[in-house]
């Protein structure tokens, strides 16, 4: 049995020199397409089962996603740190945290109204350590003797809610997703010029993507 010719044998009828390279190049869309969906199965099925819970979770009941909170506050040294990235990274070294904070923030002193006249709020600094398995804010008035801190560990359902969404990832994991972002672009390609190079009926596969297209455009619309 001719095995090349039953599985291309949708193909267009063409001068032999083009059908040939047709179907090489059939071919290599074929492995290309398997590749990346190989390369993005995992990451697929974590995001494929967070999406799930996140669209459905009132719906099925599903876990909640739970979060436990503590606080505290830490007494400043002596000298204290003389602006925001310093204190960061004092609270780094003081409560062990292993990765340096995520965001580092300081804002000016300035009025703010307070009944019929204005006060002079103190100079802010904040900044935010954590994963995806948990969150610590710290923030701190300029003046003050201590920096306010709180934790916050997430359960197992928060955690995956949390990786599906990007909070507090690392740079590795965001890479990370953006090449399961660029698969998908990828297979949504490939896939289209697989049909249209392996189909007769071009058009139909033309009318499902664009009623999908329409679809989703009209569903996101709503959504805004």
């Amino acid at each position: 049995m001719n095995t090349t010719a039953s599985t291309f044998d949708a193909l267009p009828i063409a001068a032999p020199g083009a059908s040939s390279r047709r179907l090489v190049f059939v071919r290599w869309l074929r492995q290309t397409h398997g590749w990346i969906g190989l390369w993005g199965a995992a990451l697929g099925l974590l995001f494929g089962f967070t999406g799930i819970f996140l669209n459905h979770r009132n719906i099925l009941k599903l876990p909640a996603a739970q979060t436990a909170e503590t606080t505290l506050q830490v007494a400043l040294p002596d000298p204290a740190p003389a602006d925001a990235q310093a204190m960061a990274a004092w609270l780094q070294r003081e409560l062990a945290i292993e990765r340096p904070a995520n965001r580092v923030r300081s804002e000016p002193a300035r009025p703010v109204p307070w009944g019929d006249r204005s006060v002079r709020q103190p100079a802010r600094w904040t900044a935010t350590f954590g994963t995806a398995a948990m969150n610590l804010q710290t923030e701190y008035w300029v003046g003050n003797s201590f920096v306010g801190v709180r934790r916050s560990e997430h359960n197992l359902v928060a955690t995956l809610t949390n990786l599906h969404k990007g909070n507090a990832a690392s740079v590795g994991w965001v890479l990370l997703v953006d090449t399961l972002a660029g698969s998908i672009l990828l297979l949504s390609i490939t896939g289209v010029l697989l049909w249209m190079m392996t189909r007769r009926r071009r058009t139909l596969g033309v009318l499902v993507v664009a009623g999908c297209l329409v679809a989703m455009t009209g569903f996101a619309w709503q959504a805004f």
